[in-house]
C-alpha cells in the first residue's frame, strides 16, 4: 500500500517532470511506486526485508539504494519512517548474523549459493565479501537521523553490529591475519572466485582495508578498492558523531577505536590511491594492490569514483576529483562506451558496450550544470525500450537489448536523478539539519 502522503509527493514529481519531458513523468511514477508495491516486505518482529528485484534476495548495498529517496518522505509520512526504520534494523541482525555476506535469505531456508567454498549459513545468499556492504547500512542509519531525528535504529544491536564491522575492517587491514575465503568452482566467470585458493591475490599493507569483491560482485583485480575505501572514511566519520551525540555512554573506547580506523584507512588512500592519468594529471585509481600495482578504470556500480562527491568523501569541484572524472568519462576508462544511442559507464559484469542507467544517474547526481543532468534524464528516458523501467545495462547500438528486466535499484537511481535535477534532495551532511 502506498500511504496518501506518497501519493500527494509523487503526484507533485508528475507535474514537475511533465513541465520538462512527459516521458520523465511516466517512468517516475512507475519507478517510485514499483519498489514500495513490489520489493518492501514487512517482518512480523517489525523489520523489512528488501527484495533486489528479479532475484528472491536481499542485498545489504541493494537495499539502501531502494529506499533511500524516500526518506525525503520520512519526517512526515510515518509508513516511510517505520519501513526504513525496520530496514535498517534487519540490515545490522543480517550483519550480527555474517558480516561477510553481501546477500540475504528472507528466512533461514538455504537458498542461493549455497555451494560455493566459504563458511554459509541458512540465511546466506550470498557470501562475496565488499566493503560496501557493510558501509551502506550505517549510510541509511546515519541518514534516517539526518532527515527525520530518528534514534531508535541506534540499539543495543546496532552497536554489536558496528563492532562486527570494526572487527572485519580491522583483520582486513592484513588480509594474511583473515580466516575468510571465497570459490565458486562451477563458477563459468572468473570474477565469480578468489584466485589463490580463495584468498585472492598477493598484496602489501597499505592501511587501507581488504575487499575481495567489487560492489558489481564481481572479484577484485587488485584488493585496496579506493571508492570503498572512501565510502568507509565517509561511514566511519557517522559513527563518530553517532558515538559522540547519540550513544555516548560508556562508548568513549569505541569512538576511539573508529577515529583510529578512519585515520588508517584515509591516509593509505592519500599514500596508495592515486595513479597519473594521460595527459600527466594525479587521478585517484580504482584499484591498489600496494606493491606498485593500479588500475586506471571506473566501473558502473556505486560506490564508484564518480561516486565520491555523491557520498560525501569530497566536494563537486574539488581538483583531483574534476580531473578522475574527466580521464574516466572518456575513452582512457576500458567500460567507458559509446555507440550509438548512449554514452557511458559499464562493467565486468555485463557485457561490451553495455552502459548502465545507474552509472548515467552517478553521473547526473554528480554534475555540476542542470544542462547535463537534462540531457541524462532524457538520454534514460528515451532508452527504456517501453518498459517505463531502468535496467541493468543497456547496449549501446540497440537498447531493446538490455539485461534484468526487474532492477529495484537503477529505478530508485533514476528518481533521485530527477528529484536532484528539481533541487527536492534528502538531507546528508548534519550542518544543514542544524542550520534549519
Amino acid at each position: 500500500m502506498i500511504s496518501e502522503k506518497t501519493k500527494i509527493f509523487m503526484s507533485k514529481m508528475e507535474q514537475l517532470a511533465q513541465t520538462k519531458n512527459p516521458k520523465w513523468a511516466e517512468i517516475f511514477k512507475h519507478c517510485f511506486s514499483n519498489t514500495l508495491e513490489t520489493t518492501v516486505k514487512p517482518q512480523a518482529d517489525g523489520t523489512t526485508y528488501v527484495l533486489t528485484g528479479d532475484i528472491p534476495a536481499m542485498w545489504l548495498r541493494d537495499s539502501v539504494a531502494q529506499v533511500r529517496p524516500y526518506l525525503l518522505l520520512a519526517k512526515e509520512d510515518h509508513e516511510i519512517r517505520a519501513m526504513i526504520t525496520g530496514l535498517v534494523k534487519r540490515q545490522m541482525d543480517f550483519i550480527s548474523k555474517d558480516p561477510y555476506a553481501n546477500a540475504f535469505n528472507e528466512s533461514p531456508n538455504a537458498a542461493g549459493h549455497q555451494t560455493d567454498d566459504t563458511k554459509m549459513t541458512p540465511w546466506t545468499w550470498e557470501r562475496k565479501y565488499e566493503i560496501d556492504s557493510l558501509c551502506y547500512p550505517i549510510q541509511l542509519a546515519y541518514l534516517l537521523y539526518l532527515n527525520t531525528g530518528e534514534t531508535s535504529q541506534f540499539d543495543d544491536k546496532f552497536e554489536d553490529a558496528i563492532k562486527s564491522i570494526l572487527t572485519v575492517w580491522e583483520i582486513e587491514i592484513d588480509h594474511h591475519q583473515s580466516g575468510y575465503h571465497f570459490k565458486r568452482d562451477n563458477a563459468w566467470r572468473p570474477e565469480d572466485t578468489l584466485t589463490h585458493d580463495g584468498f585472492g591475490p598477493d598484496f602489501g599493507v597499505t592501511g587501507m582495508t581488504w575487499s575481495g569483491f567489487r560492489p558489481s560482485d564481481d572479484a577484485t583485480t587488485y584488493p585496496y578498492l579506493i571508492p570503498s575505501e572512501m565510502f568507509a572514511v565517509v561511514v566511519l566519520g557517522y559513527l563518530e558523531d553517532i558515538f559522540t551525540h547519540i550513544r555516548p555512554d560508556n562508548n568513549e573506547a569505541l569512538k576511539n577505536r573508529v577515529t583510529a580506523l578512519k585515520t588508517q584507512i584515509d591516509q593509505g588512500i592519500h599514500e596508495f590511491g592515486f595513479v597519473k592519468n594521460a595527459a600527466g594529471e594525479k587521478i585517484y585509481a580504482y584499484e591498489v594492490d600496494g606493491l606498485g600495482n593500479q588500475s586506471l578504470m571506473d566501473d558502473a556500480n556505486v560506490p564508484n569514483l564518480i561516486s565520491a562527491a555523491y557520498l560525501g568523501y569530497c566536494e563537486k569541484d574539488d581538483e583531483h576529483y574534476l580531473a578522475t572524472r574527466r580521464s574516466l568519462l572518456s575513452k582512457e576508462n576500458p567500460y567507458y562506451y559509446k555507440g550509438t544511442y548512449l554514452k557511458g559507464i559499464g562493467s565486468s559484469h555485463t557485457p561490451k558496450n553495455y552502459v548502465w542507467p545507474i552509472a548515467l544517474a552517478m553521473q547526473g547526481l554528480t554534475a555540476q550544470s542542470k544542462k547535463e543532468q537534462e540531457e541524462i534524464l532524457n538520454l534514460l528516458a528515451e532508452t527504456e525500450a517501453g518498459t517505463l523501467a531502468m535496467h541493468e545495462g543497456i547496449d549501446v547500438d540497440n537498447p531493446e537489448n538490455y539485461t534484468r528486466e526487474w532492477f529495484s535499484w537503477a529505478n530508485m537511481m533514476f528518481c533521485e536523478l530527477l528529484m536532484d535535477y528539481f533541487d527536492i534532495r534528502i538531507v546528508t551532511k548534519k550542518q544543514v539539519l542544524e542550520n534549519n
